[in-house]
């Protein structure tokens, strides 16, 4: 395989997640039984993969969602600051339709290009793709090829990934969420000028 693969995974079910609570903080709750049942899953999906290295988030439903992953491969889960969650700041744990909606309002924003927009005592669009893309450079430089894992969160990896692939709108990236465990494939590209073109997006084709 020439050049990087790069695989950013959304963690599974938590009980957030069946709540529709806005959960941020790390370390946050574990997995359901059925988030447990799709990280094992994600481990079968991505068992013929020549994954090199297998990173996760602070949160523990990250990381006990890429542990799978990691023993197909007889890996080691490296967690990494840096790909956590966006910070929601004055809406964490919040789960009402006003603030839902609110959440949703600012994050459209930011898809359209308004990334100096924050939440309320939360942060900014450029602050999760700043640390965030620091985080991915760095692995950049250490994998020259094959397959990285990354395990993440859902708002952050949508922000990120539609800032990376050049053929990825922020449009595209706003309407379409991931579900657990489901994943946005880059691969590098020299031709692009952000240097990745996103091969897959779950629940949505990709031109390539």
């Amino acid at each position: 395989m020439s050049g990087l693969r790069l695989i950013l995974a959304r963690h599974g079910e938590t009980e957030s997640n069946v709540r529709l609570a806005l959960d941020t903080v790390p370390p946050g709750p574990p997995l359901t039984e059925e988030g447990f049942r799709q990280a094992e899953r994600l481990g079968e999906d991505l068992a013929a993969e020549p994954v090199a290295a297998v990173y996760a988030s602070r949160a523990l439903r990250a990381q006990l969602t890429a542990a799978p992953v990691a023993a197909r491969h007889e890996l080691e889960v490296e967690v990494l600051d840096g790909i956590q969650e966006v910070f929601v700041g004055e809406l964490e744990g919040a789960s009402d339709l006003a603030s839902l909606a609110r959440f949703a309002e600012v994050y459209a924003q930011w898809q359209e290009g308004e990334l100096d927009r924050a939440f309320p005592g939360g942060e900014s669009g450029r602050q999760v793709v700043d640390r965030f893309l620091a985080v991915i450079d760095k692995l950049r430089t250490r994998h020259r090829s094959g397959t990285v894992v990354l395990v993440s969160h859902g708002a952050a990896l949508r922000l990120v990934g539609g800032s990376l692939a050049e053929n990825v709108t922020g449009s595209l990236a706003n309407a379409t969420h991931l579900p657990n465990t489901g994943r946005i494939v880059l691969t590098e590209d020299g031709v692009a000028s952000s240097g990745w073109r996103c091969l897959e997006w779950t629940g949505h084709e990709i031109t390539v």
